[in-house]
């Protein structure tokens, strides 16, 4: 009979003492389990006391976590936490080196818990603290323990980060700014000032002025793999922090220093992998410095801005420039006002009289002139080709360059989601992107000459314009898909996806997805269904058993730390805890705690989740929302709350996690698998029916004859 859920059976360990087994009753107060256990080992003073885990990140356990307690969970009689508090607060005050260092170590271990961290800081402990960082005597490994410590108690947020000293901040920023110190202490002083970057625009102009981009760069450089990626996490911080102007000097001053190509060449095609972190941080950089576009893509043409008029102008001569050439006074102002307006027709405007009126539409807005006038400064040559080979035609079949411009601006802004907030999950970077200056004007510039090539293949007509556009929607999507890692390998392979290619992908997809019709082959896919998606379910349970690393997002900074989950061999246990960085697939037996599958209650995703309500006072994330989801156990308010790496791995643990439950697979990969299978399954059944048409309607059954005279009679026979 298994016992009350109110009575949970765990293990209680002491140094020098006999493990004892209890069945620790939950409505029973903490206090008078303790008492109990230290009356067990004869010890007195139970309040000097608590209980944490043996393994793991060893939490103190307390009455507002003690549910979490599993049965057969091991736990360790130890020092209370404001016994502990109060010891540390006196040793790291200590004149003698050792004990002042080994208390130091302890505090960096035990301010993780957070239990600990707020009879520590009720101490005034974080004073010490302060005083230890701006006195400047303790180097070394004592200094790396302090910073470790200091961050580690912030992160519980009892204290806000504008309380610090500006004494205690440029000791940080001395730290960073320095040679000759250790990394360790360096990388700690990074990550401290990243977190105190966002939290107030008084701190984050104060790490501006501190820590110049040039000293990130030099950490940026480094050959320490970990140094290097607080140092990206900074400047990150520091764009993410900046205003629109500082933003744009921030990166242009990046420009200049050719950070581009260090990181395409040092850091994208590194020897290591690049990691999660960086991987993200690649991505916020690359989707912060496109976005500086958008001031451009938003803003619509002024008919009266000479500067622009001039822009729009400068596209006329360079195309006309022999047909220019006249002297002023060779036409009157009518002939010269019916000669530009001619040769804006040529150039593809709409309204040739009045050309400023194409780019009174914004999106794309003056970004579309400006990439027209890139190309026909940077790319004379295909500039003219384009347009002098367009306008000499007279069949209807000429492709307009400033239309097809100002739509190929607004789909490379919606491809590369210009204008857009950065995700705080997102890992997506096109590493081209961190090969060439001016990218984006580069990229146009490939794309519009596919523009012509495409129109060319489809013998299109201005009547097709937006098909046109659709395929080479097509083609740029298609070839960044397959991530080039240049602008040359990406104009080479987008050259290579002709239209024909386009079509030969597009009837292979459409052979894929669409299914016959006839009656018999729908009635045979819905006797393939059951079977089929019971090979799903088996999928998705043998994914949960071989388990997924899964990422802590903290409330400040985005990735804290790691744990792992799967489900036991039986299907009958989820086995999860905390892991280090770099374990892969961590055995069954070193995950401490588990939930039993019959304790499981409900599946919750999204909005419903808790831990995406207890973050719903700030800005709240899209994609993590998309990501999240917790399994409510025991009774309703205890969950275990994930965030799923990506999108696939999220459909996978919900719906194992549904079977688990008894229910339906409800994601969108469910459907997507059983359309793949159904199709592969039908291919193979119907491979001897090739090029037989399949009758949408059974062949009608023939009346029963008039008379069975002709069957033979085997009873007769055997006589």
């Amino acid at each position: 009979m298994p016992p009350p859920k109110d009575v949970v059976k765990i293990a209680i360990q002491m140094v020098g003492a006999i493990p004892q087994l209890i069945e620790l009753q939950q409505t029973k107060p903490l206090s008078s389990v303790l008492k109990d256990v230290c009356d067990a080992w004869s010890l007195p003073n139970a309040e000097r006391y608590a209980l944490q885990y043996a393994d793991g990140r060893q939490t103190y356990i307390t009455e507002s976590n003690r549910r979490d307690i599993k049965n057969g969970s091991i736990l360790r009689l130890t020092t209370s936490p404001d016994q502990e508090a109060e010891q540390l607060y006196v040793g790291i005050q200590s004149k003698n080196v050792d004990v002042k260092t080994d208390s130091l170590k302890k505090l960096a271990s035990l301010s993780q818990d957070i239990t600990f961290a707020q009879e520590f800081i009720s101490r005034n402990g974080l004073k010490q603290i302060y005083s230890i960082v701006e006195e400047g005597n303790d180097t070394g490994e004592m200094l790396a323990h302090t910073l470790k410590a200091f961050t580690e108690l912030m992160e519980h947020d009892f204290v806000s980060w504008e309380n610090l000293s500006t004494v205690f901040i440029k000791k940080i920023v001395s730290y960073v700014n320095m040679n000759a110190v250790d990394a360790s202490i360096q990388q700690l002083s990074l990550c401290i000032l990243e977190n105190m970057v966002p939290t107030s625009h008084l701190l984050f102009e104060v790490v501006k002025k501190e820590v110049t981009l040039d000293r990130l760069l030099t950490h940026l450089q480094a050959t320490n793999a970990q140094l290097q990626l607080k140092a990206m996490a900074l400047l990150i911080a520091l764009l993410l922090s900046a205003t629109d102007a500082e933003r744009r000097d921030m990166i242009d001053y990046l420009r200049e220093k050719n950070i581009r190509q260090f990181i395409h060449k040092n850091i994208i095609h590194s020897s290591e992998p690049l990691g999660d972190e960086m991987a993200h941080y690649l991505y916020v950089l690359q989707s912060v410095s496109l976005n500086l576009c958008e001031h451009r893509m938003k803003m619509s043409m002024d008919p009266y801005s000479q500067e622009q008029r001039d822009l729009l102008q400068s596209l006329r001569q360079t195309a006309f420039e022999s047909e220019s050439e006249a002297p002023a006074g060779t036409f009157s102002t009518e002939r010269r006002r019916s000669l530009c307006a001619k040769e804006f027709r040529k150039l593809g405007f709409m309204n040739n009289s009045n050309p400023a009126e194409d780019l009174r539409r914004a999106p794309p807005g003056l970004l579309a002139l400006d990439n027209m006038v890139y190309f026909s400064r940077n790319t004379p040559n295909a500039y003219s080709r384009f347009v002098l080979e367009n306008s000499s035609r007279e069949d209807k079949h000429e492709c307009p360059f400033a239309r097809s411009s100002i739509q190929l601006t607004l789909i490379l802004c919606e491809i590369l989601h210009i204008g857009e907030p950065c995700s705080e999950t997102a890992q997506a970077f096109y590493p081209m992107f961190f090969g060439q200056d001016h990218f984006f004007e580069e990229l146009f510039c490939i794309c519009i000459q596919l523009v012509n090539k495409t129109w060319k293949e489809m013998r299109a007509t201005q009547e097709d314009f937006d098909k046109v556009m659709q395929v080479v929607r097509e083609q740029i999507t298609r070839t960044l898909n397959l991530k080039p890692t240049s602008l040359e390998l990406f104009k080479t392979r987008v050259n290579a996806l002709n239209y024909s290619e386009i079509l030969k992908l597009r009837q292979t997809e459409r052979l894929h997805q669409e299914e016959t019709l006839a009656v018999p082959v729908l009635e045979l896919r819905e006797k393939l269904k059951p079977e089929l998606l019971e090979l799903i379910r088996q999928q998705r349970l043998l994914h949960l058993c071989e388990g997924t690393l899964f990422r802590k997002i903290s409330s400040r900074r985005r990735q804290d730390k790691l744990w792992y989950c799967r489900l036991s061999p039986n299907h009958k246990v989820l086995h999860y805890g905390d892991v280090e960085e770099g374990v892969q697939s961590p055995p069954i037996e070193s995950l401490p705690e588990k939930i039993p599958v019959a304790d499981m209650k409900m599946l919750l995703v999204g909005k419903e989740c808790p831990h995406t309500k207890e973050k719903s006072s700030g800005k709240q994330n899209k994609d993590v929302l998309e990501l999240a989801f917790s399994i409510v156990h025991d009774v309703e308010e205890y969950c275990l709350n994930f965030i799923a790496p990506t999108r696939y791995e999220f459909c996978l643990w919900t719906d194992g996690l549904n079977v688990l439950l008894g229910k339906e697979m409800t994601s969108e990969r469910t459907q997507t698998d059983l359309d793949v299978l159904l199709s592969m399954e039908l291919k193979l059944r119907l491979l001897d029916l090739e090029n037989i048409s399949i009758p949408d309607d059974p062949p009608p059954i023939p009346k029963p004859p008039s008379n069975l005279n002709f069957c033979y009679d085997f009873s007769q026979a055997e006589q």
